[in-house]
């Protein structure tokens, strides 16, 4: 753990570092000269169970105000999920159930406290002060809001220029958010870029109540692992913090050469400068390595290394590698199966003419030998390795014939 900093003016040097947005520095500033712990804000809507490691950089500062003596306040959004944060949406999005948000929150504050410190962290469900709202302190908190205003937002904006159904429920979001910081008296709340209208909601609503306006500070949004989109589950392209170390290790090696002095910058405490001179796997080894090590330990980073050395350099094979069961009704009299079949069962593609053009790409393999045509019945038996690409693998397994009679 770093050394706290109580001087003001390191502290906020400090805080600054990989910031997009400090609204504002001199508003900060000043908290930090009165010497005592800032109240700390992130708001968390429990949309997804797993963390990945795009959200692990918001995490990440919350810790950094941590060390340096602050008090961070994670709110579970378990009443704001019920209507759906429109952030970067064109379209309504579906409100969850109360079975899906407490399935979404039962691990994940266990995943974020890999990163913060249990004794420094307030855990608050804005469902206990948003759910016993009556009517009347609704319209309060609403008549402190324009119309107008909610316009500026960009999703919004975009949605009614193009006569595009919004939701009087959407526009309750911002303020239901901005609420929560009323309830817990945020001085600081942190979001990344997408979420700066929300935030500054909260800066606002807070001053309209008669409170000190939060500072609002947002951090960088990650690219996945695809190099285009955000980092998200449901884009395919993130990296959990709880991944194992062999998988968290392997997706890193594949983002694009680009990204990497990003993810060293944002995700790590590594030297970028040093790593410079170095080749582009060499840079993206480093970085796999550190980050297999922050979550995992040391161990499981040396051991992750060796086992992509091996499978991948090296052509041998994975020590874990996922079974996929192939019913005997799927085959062939003499035992083999139609290759593009095989793959769509093995759940390595989407679709057969996904299956067709990786097999005609040279991007698929069986037993270390390369498939050279979608005209290919392989034989079937247990233990078979089919890989697609560099880093897709399952073994085959035959169904055993007491459990397809069952």
């Amino acid at each position: 753990m770093k050394s706290k900093l109580p001087d003001p003016q390191a502290q906020l040097a400090e805080l600054k570092r990989h910031t997009t947005q400090l609204i504002s520095e001199a508003d900060l500033l000043a908290k930090l000269k009165r010497g005592r712990p800032l109240r700390v804000k992130l708001g968390v809507d429990p949309t997804a169970a797993e963390i990945h490691l795009g959200v692990g950089i918001v995490l990440w500062k919350l810790r950094q105000f941590q060390e340096l003596g602050h008090q961070v306040v994670l709110i579970v959004g378990d009443f704001t999920a019920r209507i759906g944060d429109p952030s970067g949406r064109d379209v309504t999005r579906p409100q969850l159930s109360a079975e899906q948000i407490a399935h979404n929150m039962k691990s994940y504050t266990e995943q974020a406290f890999k990163i913060l410190e249990p004794e420094r962290t307030e855990i608050r469900y804005n469902s206990e002060w948003l759910a016993p709202l009556r009517f009347t302190e609704l319209m309060e908190l609403t008549s402190k809001y324009t119309v107008a205003r909610l316009l500026e937002r960009d999703d919004f904006a975009k949605r009614f220029r193009a006569q595009r159904p919004i939701s009087v429920l959407e526009f309750l979001y911002p303020l239901a958010q901005a609420y929560d910081s009323v309830a817990v008296q945020a001085d600081v709340e942190l979001g990344g870029n997408d979420q700066l209208f929300n935030l500054l909601a909260g800066r606002e609503i807070q001053g309209r109540y008669g409170q000190e306006p939060q500072v609002v500070l947002c951090l960088p949004l990650l690219e996945g692992i695809d190099g285009q989109r955000k980092m998200s589950k449901s884009y395919g392209n993130a990296i959990g913090i709880t991944a194992s170390p062999g998988e968290m290790y392997g997706r890193l090696m594949s983002i694009p050469d680009s990204l990497t002095e990003k993810y060293v910058q944002l995700l790590t405490e590594l030297d970028w400068q040093a790593l410079q001179a170095q080749h582009p796997k060499a840079q993206k080894q480093a970085l796999a390595r550190e980050i297999v090590r922050l979550y995992h330990g040391k161990e499981a980073a040396r051991q992750a290394e060796e086992e992509f050395e091996r499978v991948f350099a090296q052509g041998g094979r994975p020590q874990e590698v996922q079974q996929v069961t192939i019913p005997r009704a799927a085959l062939k009299p003499e035992g083999t199966i139609w290759i593009v079949d095989l793959l769509e069962r093995s759940g390595l593609v989407a679709s057969r003419s996904e299956a067709r053009r990786l097999i005609a790409q040279g991007a698929v393999e069986l037993e270390g030998r390369r498939v050279s045509s979608s005209d290919f019945d392989p034989q079937i038996s247990d233990g078979l390795l089919l890989r697609v690409g560099k880093r897709r693998f399952v073994e085959l397994q035959l169904a055993a014939a007491q459990s397809e009679e069952q």
